[in-house]
């Protein structure tokens, strides 16, 4: 009797996802990372001001804006809304972070694939180079890569796919060699189905449980690091609002204006609190899937 693939990949995605609501802790951070969602999808509607308009310097939260309205979280050195300028930049870090995680993973996934089915040299030569690029700290990784190629943001999503695809390469390969043993893998053979679709179909669904799980937890890490490269002043480049680089600009009056690194500092920690949240929770539900 042909052996038979555990479920079928678009089945047991939606069970894996439908799952979360047996998680409260899953539901808490799938509530916050909606929350900020919903924020940068619409910004244009909810932030009260432009987040380049030039107002009033140093407004501390609550102080009356020249248009009757109210500086809810106060401004900046140049006078421009906190508030408005928090909602603008969770676009920009709810954009390029999942892109780049995204771009990762398909680099990290097709490595990891080849060389945990195929094993052999090949498997040798790309282990190899992803120890050597893990050997760095990732944040030395980023600091080349934009010093050597230029302050853009396509030069920081291809520093942080460049850092983050090896260690993704590991979790896929460790996850194939075990997968490639089972008798649903053996019975593709035997049917002469072609390796890519072996590793593409056969292979890559049934690993689909760790890799959300590890995709929500990256996800957070990146934000953590488009933050910490904008904090250097090598993040994404202005004049649009980043949340690092709000940080950045007020460290320096933090002590009389503590509002101007507070509000980023607390934006930047909710939405990282928020995905490790929903990794949490997709890690109970991977295990009833």
């Amino acid at each position: 009797m042909e052996a038979v693939r555990p479920n079928t990949p678009n089945r047991g995605i939606i069970a894996f996802f439908v799952n979360l609501r047996e998680s409260p802790v899953g539901l808490i951070g799938a509530a916050i990372v909606l929350f900020w969602v919903v924020l940068a999808a619409f910004a244009p509607l909810i932030a009260p001001y432009d987040p380049l308009a030039i107002m009033t310097p140093f407004a501390k939260p609550g102080t009356a804006a020249p248009d009757g309205g109210i500086f809810l979280l106060g401004t900046d050195q140049k006078g421009r809304d906190q508030l408005s300028r928090i909602i603008w930049g969770s676009r920009t870090v709810l954009f390029y972070a999942p892109l780049a995680t995204f771009c990762a993973y398909i680099v990290g996934i097709v490595m990891g694939l080849a060389a945990g089915y195929r094993r052999g040299w090949l498997d040798t030569f790309l282990s190899r180079i992803g120890d050597i690029i893990l050997s760095f700290p990732v944040l030395i990784l980023y600091i080349i890569a934009i010093q050597q190629f230029g302050r853009s943001n396509l030069n920081i999503v291809i520093a942080i796919v460049f850092a983050s695809a090896p260690g993704i390469m590991r979790i896929v390969r460790g996850l194939t060699l075990e997968i490639r043993e089972r008798e649903y893998i053996a019975a593709a053979q035997v049917r002469g189905e072609p390796n890519w679709w072996i590793m593409l179909v056969e292979i890559l669904p049934n690993a689909r449980g760790p890799l959300i799980v590890d995709s929500c937890l990256r996800v957070g890490y990146v934000i953590i690091q488009i933050g910490i490269l904008g904090f250097l002043g090598l993040g994404l480049p202005p004049p649009d609002p980043e949340w690092g680089g709000m940080i950045n600009e007020g460290r320096q009056v933090a002590l009389m204006f503590p509002h101007m690194t507070l509000f980023p500092a607390i934006a930047l920690s909710t939405l990282v609190l928020g995905f490790n949240l929903l990794a949490d929770g997709l890690r109970e539900t991977s295990l009833k899937d």
